[in-house]
């Protein structure tokens, strides 16, 4: 990887980390003080965000064409731009409507800016080399949870919901878009090595949708990304339920994004010797037993880090998996549309997260989430278990 590359890619990551601190985490990271100042319920809230993932999900597909055709970078520019705009709207919104209809919007800037484009993006710049470059995407990329949890809290209590929706979009605005916008001219700088930019042949995905082994990665990682945006989500009301006073709350959510850059140095420093299907079986163990942590604690701070330390870890494994056991087990060509069409399994997933997460809680409290977020693990793991059948 030539220097410019470099740059570009740690340029790219610190987009990626701002990007999903403000256009992601923001919603747990300021829940609390949504529900103090907004006057609207938990599930009400939690729609728009829910939204936004499923508008995310929708159009995964089709930013994942634009990319294959050569779109990437305006995509990783445009969309910072539009997620600075939309947040600043937010932090006016007066009706109910109009905060659904703006987190719409948000699911688009999602869709065009965070992991599925980026890495599409870089696959197609760096050919064999992005397996590093997503990796170190990654890397910087968990501390997000780290920015996001405690800005939230800070921002949330001194300016209200309102003021510290206005940081994030500042944030967006003063470090996303320059970041992707720099790190984009960066990597253009250097020979494609990449597939060539063309088209999506017709009838490629629909070969792809007839494959077993998609489904059942479609279904492994949609149950995991709904696992874990379920307990990010809900994290401090999870853990103060837990028994944890909130400061240990928002320090405990705020320790999963160290985790899972540790759980993704694990697996760069493993090399080859770390084969995909007995990752992808580790890390479905993990998270079984980060929820199997929740549900027996009742203050123990021992139990909480273990959560966060499996949860982390193994969410962290998972985002550096999905490229790389897709291009393993699907193939490179049509690379973009193809991750694009898998990766609306877990974007579905994780926007169908936060509207059911709440609804779980107030239908049977936190232990009920809790329950649901275990099963949702334990059939992960069945289904890496299958996938071995299948060589993975």
């Amino acid at each position: 990887m030539s220097r410019d590359d470099s740059i570009g890619v740690w340029l790219l990551a610190v987009g990626q980390t701002a990007g999903f601190a403000s256009l992601v985490y923001i919603f747990g990271a300021i829940i609390l003080a949504l529900e103090d100042g907004s006057g609207w319920s938990r599930a009400e809230l939690a729609l728009g965000p829910t939204l936004a993932l499923l508008t995310q999900a929708g159009l995964a597909p089709f930013s994942g064409r634009l990319v294959d055709k050569g779109y990437g970078g305006a995509l990783l520019g445009g969309a910072a731009a539009l997620g600075a705009v939309c947040l600043a709207a937010l932090s006016r919104v007066e009706v109910l409507w109009l905060w659904y209809a703006l987190w719409i919007v948000i699911g688009c800037a999602q869709a065009a800016s965070l992991y599925e484009t980026c890495f599409s993006f870089l696959t197609r710049r760096l050919g064999r080399e992005a397996r590093t470059g997503i990796i170190r995407v990654t890397l910087v990329a968990g501390f997000a949870s780290t920015f996001a949890f405690p800005l939230g809290a800070l921002t949330g209590e001194a300016l209200g919901w309102r003021g510290a929706v206005l940081v994030f979009a500042a944030v967006q605005l003063a470090v996303t878009l320059p970041a992707n916008v720099f790190g984009v001219r960066f990597l253009r700088r250097g020979e494609r090595r990449g597939g060539p930019m063309v088209a999506t042949p017709p009838g490629a995905i629909r070969a792809v949708l007839k494959r077993p082994d998609f489904w059942a990665l479609a279904a492994f990682f949609g149950l995991l990304m709904g696992n874990h945006t379920m307990l990010f989500t809900f994290a401090l009301p999870i853990l103060t339920d837990r028994g944890a006073p909130q400061g240990l709350a928002v320090l405990i959510a705020s320790t999963v994004g160290p985790m899972q850059v540790a759980g993704r140095i694990i697996v760069m420093l493993a090399g080859a010797r770390a084969k995909s299907g007995p990752v992808a079986r580790g890390i479905a163990l993990g998270m079984s037993l980060a929820s199997v942590a929740l549900l027996i604690a009742t203050g123990q701070v021992w139990l909480l880090v273990i959560y966060a330390v499996l949860q982390g870890a193994s969410i962290g494994i998972q985002s550096i998996l999905r490229p790389l056991l897709t291009a393993e087990a699907l193939g490179q060509d049509n690379f973009g549309a193809v991750s694009g069409a898998l990766a609306m399994a877990p974007l579905t997933a994780g926007a169908a997260a936060p509207f059911l997460g709440a609804l779980l809680i107030g239908a049977g409290g936190v232990t009920l989430l809790l329950w649901v977020t275990l099963v949702a693990a334990l059939v992960a793991l069945g289904l890496a278990v299958w996938l071995r059948t299948r060589g993975i």
